[in-house]
């Protein structure tokens, strides 16, 4: 018997039909003998729905109100999936976030957990009750309901694993796993059974879409270990989904375990730019005072001692970023700022990097046997990313799954 603690995204729950369906999954596991805890969000769309109410009354809504709610999305399907659970014969109780005592600080719309009373869970669960939370939600200090923003309930589902220290973390989704990369991208792709987190922290990062990265923080901090499944399989598939936890000892880590990519890249250069120490903070400080946030920085030296300052940034950002540099390029005596916003980040990522030199070189010759020219390198310790034009990013990940021998499974020494 296992405790095991259990989120549905909202296109799992997103019609009656459909959390009726939760409601059989969740009744198997249970006979099976397991405890379970439940985390849902708001029906598919609903969140949409009541931020655009709130939109035409008050176009920048009150933070506070807002909270209050977009709160009530998940408190509707919480109350909904219990109802379907004792249809089927289950004993279950759901709870608010307030209710299991979800304490967060004050930063509404985008709280972030401090601590979570998990006395009421356990007692109902003692009491042999499936437990239902909803995600996505809290209390601060002063009991003023807040919202964690995006990818709130995948972070609740994973804090309440961590404090009632459940055997495994659950993330039932739309997919049935991680891949190696895009499926849509590249057919082959391979799911994979088990991946890291550091390996999943750097894909969600780099742009892949399973998980938030706050949900993999927390889980690789509280070594929680989680697991993607589908919410779609007939409840009668085992599923293994993908594993996510630290690397053991008996991992046969293959030396790339992802491909990732960001379509949402711009790329800016401040060309001519006296270099002079403290040139860069010139540069990105005003950037940074303008709430807009840096990815890639590349800094070339000329032969007439002026330099190119180039960077990347999310493409919603692109007009007003470059509206910062126009001004900077002039306070600085620079010649010109350069834009293109039809750019791409392709990202390899892997544990096996650490003990293998080599990955970069033929990263690059794969790509240059395709014609793609590179336009931006960055590196850490287990990813290479690079930046290429917009137009070569299904050949680039297609080639590059090909050349890393990606659609092939490695196998596990015990």
């Amino acid at each position: 018997m296992a405790l095991i603690v259990q989120k549905y995204g909202g296109t799992s729950v997103g019609s009656v039909e459909r959390i009726e369906h939760v409601a059989e999954k969740i009744a198997a596991f249970g006979a099976q003998g397991h405890k379970v805890v439940v985390v849902v969000s708001a029906m598919s769309g609903e969140t949409n729905r009541l931020m655009e109410l709130a939109t035409a009354i008050q176009p920048q809504p009150d933070c506070r109100e807002l909270d209050v709610l977009l709160s009530t999305g998940e408190q509707v399907t919480i109350a909904l999936l219990a109802m379907a659970l004792k249809k089927q014969g289950v004993a279950a109780r759901s709870f608010t976030g307030g209710q299991v005592c979800i304490r967060t600080d004050a930063a509404h719309n985008k709280a972030r957990i401090v601590s979570i009373n998990q006395q009421r869970v356990s007692e109902a669960l003692d009491a042999d009750e499936v437990v239902v939370v909803a995600g996505f939600q809290g209390i601060d200090e002063h009991g003023n309901i807040t919202t964690l923003g995006r990818g709130g309930s995948d972070t609740t589902a994973v804090a309440l694993a961590a404090a009632l220290k459940a055997d495994e973390c659950q993330i039932y989704t739309d997919v049935d796993g991680v891949y190696t990369t895009d499926p849509r991208i590249e057919p082959k792709a391979r799911r994979l059974d088990r991946i890291t987190f550091e390996e999943m922290l750097e894909m969600a990062s780099l742009g892949s879409k399973v998980l938030q990265i706050r949900a993999v923080e927390f889980a690789g901090k509280y070594n929680v270990p989680l697991r993607v499944l589908s919410s779609f399989e007939d409840v009668a598939v085992e599923q293994t989904g993908t594993l996510i936890s630290y690397e053991g000892e008996s991992m046969e880590q293959a030396l790339i375990s992802g491909i990732a990519f960001n379509k949402d890249e711009a790329k800016l250069t401040v060309q001519g730019v006296p270099d002079h120490p403290g040139v860069a903070h010139q540069i990105l400080g005003p950037v940074g005072a303008a709430n807009i946030e840096v990815d890639m920085i590349i800094q070339n030296v000329g032969a007439d001692g002026s330099t190119d300052f180039t960077f990347t940034v999310h493409r919603n950002d692109f007009q007003r970023a470059q509206t910062v540099l126009e001004q900077v390029t002039k306070d600085l005596g620079a010649r010109e700022v350069s834009a293109d916003d039809k750019i791409v980040k392709i990202s390899l990522v892997g544990v096996g990097m650490r003990s293998h030199a080599g990955i970069a070189s033929q990263m690059f010759e794969i790509l240059a046997n395709e014609g793609i020219n590179i336009r931006m390198i960055s590196t850490s310790e287990i990813k290479i990313s690079v930046v290429v034009d917009e137009k070569y990013l299904e050949l680039g990940v297609r080639a590059l799954h090909s050349g890393f021998g990606l659609e092939q499974s490695i196998e596990v020494s015990q």
